[in-house]
C-alpha cells in the first residue's frame, strides 16, 4: 500500500511538476506575444508620425523653397521606409497582418510617388503648381489608405493582445484547477499546491507588470507627439525668419545679374545709336552697320527676357528639332564673352549631323551653366572642351538609358576635379560645393531634370587635380534639321506680312505712357488711325465716342483693371470690334487664357505688329461670319 500510495503520490507529484511547467511556458510565451504585440503598436503610431513629420516638412518646403527643409522631408521619408521593413518583419509570424503590411507598402509608395511631384515641381520652381499639389494631396486616397491600413493593424494587434490576455488568464485558472484536483490525492500534494499557487500569483503579478509597462510606454508614445507638435511649432517660426532671409538674398543676387547683362545691351543699343546720329549726313553705310548693331543689342536684350521667362517656367518650352554641333558653334561667340580672355574654348564636332528634339534655350542654358561651372572649377583660368558626337549605348549602359541611339554634348574642364563623394551628389538639388552666396545648388539638378525630361542621361568623370568631364546623352532625333541655326532670337524672326488691310481706327489701351507712344507711332507708321487710352476704365468711353473703332490692341498687366477684365467687360457691347493682346509676359500658347484672341509679345517690330493686327481683323471676320451663319 505504501508502494502504493508512494508511487500515486510519485504520480501526482509528477503530474504537478508537469502541470506546473506548462503554466511557466504558457506564461512566458503570453508575455512574449504582449510585448510583441505593443512592439507592433509602438512602431505603428511611430510609423504614422514620421510619416506626418515628412508631410509636414515638405509642405514647408513647398511654401519657403528651403533646401534644408527639402531634405529633411527626403530624410523623414526614407526613414517611414525603413520602419515600414521593421514592420514587416515583426509582423512576419501572423499571416492575418501580412496583408495589410502589404497594402501599406502599397500606399507608401503610391504616395511617395505622389509627394515626389510635388517637390520636384517646387525644385524647378512651380511652386504655385507644387502647393496646389500638396493641398489637393491632404486629401488623397493614398493618404487615406496608409491611416486606415494603420489603425485597422493597430486595432487588430490590440485584439490579439486581449486574446492572448484572456488565454493567459485562462491556462492559470486551468493550471490553478488541476493544481486542486491534485491536492485532493494527500498530504504530499499539499506543498505542490503551495507551489503552484505561487507560481500562479507570481504569473498573475508579472502578466499586471506587463501591462503597467504597456501602459507606460503609451504615456510615452503621447508625450512624443505632443513633443512632435510643440517643435513643428518651432520650425514654423524659424521657417518664416528663415524664408524672408532667403527671399531678400535671392531677390538681391537676381537683380544684380539682370542689371549687369541689360547694362551692357543697353551700352551696344544706345552706343550704336549716338553713333548713327552723328554719321547720319557724312557715311550712310556706317549708319546702317551701327543701326544693325543696336538692334544686335536689342535682340540680345529680349533674348534675355526670354531666358528669364524661360527660367521662371512663366514662357512655354518650345520642343523642336536641333542639330547639336550647329546649336554648340552658335554659342562659342556667347561662350567666349561670358568666361572670359583667361578661359581657351575649344569646340569639337564629331556628331555628323546628329540632332535632338528639345527645348532650343533650355539646351542653351545646360551648356551655358557647364560651361560656367567648369570657370569656376578653373578658378577663371584654362581650357574649356564642347564637343558633340553620337554614340548608341545598351539598356542601362549610362544610368538608366534605353537602348538606342544618342547624341553626346561634352564639356570638359582641366580644373580642380572632384573627389567620388563629391560627384556622386552634384546633381542633387541644393547641393553645392561653392561659398555660401556663391551658389544656391540647383543649376545642375536643373541640367539633370532636363535631361531626364528628354528620356536621357548625364555622365560625369572626375578626380582630384584631373578636371571634370560632364556627359549630356539625348535620344537622337530621326528627322533631320533643314535650316541652319537663327543668329538672333527666334521670337524676332518674322515672316513678311501679308498685304495690309484697309486703314483702321485703332483702340490702344496701355498704362505705359512710353509704350503707348511708341505703339501709337508704329500704327500710325503703317498707315493706321490709333486712339490713345492710358486707363483701362476709360476704355467704355473713348468706344462709345469712336463708333469706327474696329480693333482694340490692349496691354495685359494694368493697375486698376487687366487687359483680359477689360475685354471680357466690352465683349458683349462690341462683339465686332476685333482684340489683340500685347505682352512681355504670357507665353503664345497661352491664348486659351486670353478669351481665344489674338497675343503679340514684346519686343516686336513694326512687321510684326502689321502681321499682328491682320490676323487680328482676319481672326475677327470669321468669328463674325461663323455668328451670321449660326443665326
Amino acid at each position: 500500500m505504501l508502494v502504493v500510495m508512494g508511487l500515486l503520490g510519485a504520480a501526482v507529484l509528477v503530474a504537478l511538476i508537469v502541470t506546473l511547467g506548462h503554466a511557466n511556458r504558457q506564461r512566458d510565451r503570453a508575455l512574449e506575444l504582449q510585448a510583441h504585440s505593443y512592439d507592433v503598436m509602438i512602431l505603428a503610431r511611430t510609423l504614422s508620425g514620421t510619416i506626418a513629420r515628412s508631410e509636414a516638412s515638405l509642405g514647408r518646403y513647398v511654401i519657403s523653397g528651403d533646401k534644408q527643409l527639402g531634405q529633411l522631408y527626403f530624410d523623414e521619408w526614407l526613414l517611414a521606409g525603413t520602419q515600414i521593413d521593421r514592420l514587416d518583419q515583426i509582423t512576419n509570424d501572423n499571416p492575418e497582418q501580412q496583408p495589410r503590411v502589404d497594402r501599406l507598402r502599397a500606399a507608401y509608395d503610391a504616395r511617395g510617388r505622389e509627394l515626389s511631384l510635388t517637390a520636384l515641381n517646387t525644385r524647378y520652381g512651380k511652386n504655385g503648381q507644387a502647393l496646389a499639389r500638396y493641398y489637393q494631396g491632404r486629401k488623397a486616397p493614398t493618404l487615406i489608405e496608409i491611416n486606415t491600413t494603420l489603425d485597422t493593424l493597430i486595432a487588430r494587434e490590440r485584439a490579439l493582445l486581449d486574446d492572448r490576455t484572456a488565454a493567459a488568464l485562462g491556462s492559470v485558472e486551468r493550471s490553478s484547477w488541476v493544481a486542486g484536483v491534485l491536492a485532493i490525492f494527500g498530504v504530499l500534494i499539499v506543498l505542490g499546491a503551495i507551489l503552484l499557487g505561487w507560481f500562479t500569483i507570481r504569473a498573475v503579478g508579472e502578466r499586471a507588470t506587463a501591462l503597467a509597462d504597456a501602459e507606460l510606454e503609451r504615456e510615452r508614445a503621447d508625450e512624443l507627439t505632443t513633443a512632435v507638435a510643440a517643435a513643428t511649432a518651432e520650425l514654423r517660426v524659424q521657417e518664416a525668419k528663415l524664408r524672408q532671409i532667403q527671399k531678400m538674398e535671392a531677390v538681391g543676387q537676381l537683380t544684380g545679374g539682370i542689371a549687369h547683362d541689360f547694362n551692357n545691351m543697353l551700352a551696344v543699343v544706345l552706343g550704336g545709336l549716338e553713333l548713327a546720329r552723328r554719321n547720319l549726313a557724312s557715311d550712310p553705310a556706317s549708319v546702317r552697320r551701327h543701326i544693325d548693331s543696336a538692334t544686335e543689342g536689342a535682340n540680345r536684350a529680349a533674348a534675355l527676357t526670354r531666358r528669364l521667362l524661360a527660367f521662371s517656367r512663366e514662357d512655354s518650352l518650345k520642343a523642336e528639332t536641333i542639330d547639336a554641333a550647329a546649336l554648340v558653334a552658335g554659342m562659342s561667340d556667347l561662350l567666349d564673352r561670358t568666361l572670359g580672355d583667361a578661359i581657351t574654348v575649344i569646340v569639337r564636332d564629331d556628331a555628323a549631323g546628329g540632332c535632338v528634339r528639345a527645348d532650343r534655350v533650355q539646351l542653351e542654358n545646360a551648356v551655358l551653366n557647364l560651361a560656367v561651372n567648369a570657370r569656376d572649377a578653373m578658378n577663371g583660368r584654362g581650357t574649356l572642351t564642347v564637343a558633340t558626337g553620337t554614340i548608341t549605348l545598351a539598356a542601362e549602359q549610362v544610368g538608366r538609358c534605353a537602348a538606342g541611339n544618342y547624341v553626346t554634348i561634352m564639356v570638359g574642364d582641366d580644373g580642380c576635379g572632384m573627389a567620388p563623394d563629391v560627384a556622386e551628389r552634384v546633381f542633387e538639388p541644393f547641393f553645392t560645393t561653392k561659398e555660401v552666396g556663391k551658389g544656391t545648388g540647383l543649376g545642375l539638378s536643373q541640367i539633370f531634370a532636363l535631361v531626364q525630361q528628354l528620356h536621357g542621361e548625364v555622365g560625369i568623370v572626375s578626380a582630384p587635380g584631373e578636371g571634370t568631364t560632364v556627359t549630356l546623352y539625348l535620344p537622337r532625333a530621326a528627322e533631320l534639321v533643314a535650316l541652319p541655326l537663327p543668329t538672333v532670337p527666334i521670337a524676332m524672326v518674322e515672316p513678311i506680312a501679308p498685304t495690309k488691310p484697309e486703314t483702321l481706327q485703332i483702340l490702344v489701351v496701355e498704362d505705359d505712357p512710353r509704350v503707348l507712344a511708341a505703339t501709337t507711332g508704329a500704327l500710325e507708321e503703317i498707315g493706321h488711325h490709333p486712339i490713345a487710352c492710358d486707363d483701362p476704365l476709360a476704355a467704355p468711353a473713348l468706344l462709345a465716342a469712336n463708333p469706327g473703332i474696329g480693333l482694340i490692341i490692349s496691354d495685359v498687366l494694368m493697375p486698376r483693371q487687366t487687359g483680359p477684365e477689360m475685354i471680357a467687360a466690352l465683349s458683349p457691347l462690341y462683339p465686332h470690334v476685333a482684340v489683340l493682346f500685347v505682352t512681355g509676359f504670357a507665353g503664345e500658347v497661352n491664348v486659351a487664357q486670353f478669351g481665344g484672341h489674338e497675343v503679340l509679345r514684346k519686343p516686336f517690330t513694326l512687321n510684326g505688329l502689321e502681321r499682328a493686327v491682320v490676323t487680328a481683323m482676319a481672326a475677327e471676320r470669321r468669328e463674325t461670319n461663323h455668328r451670321i451663319a449660326a443665326e
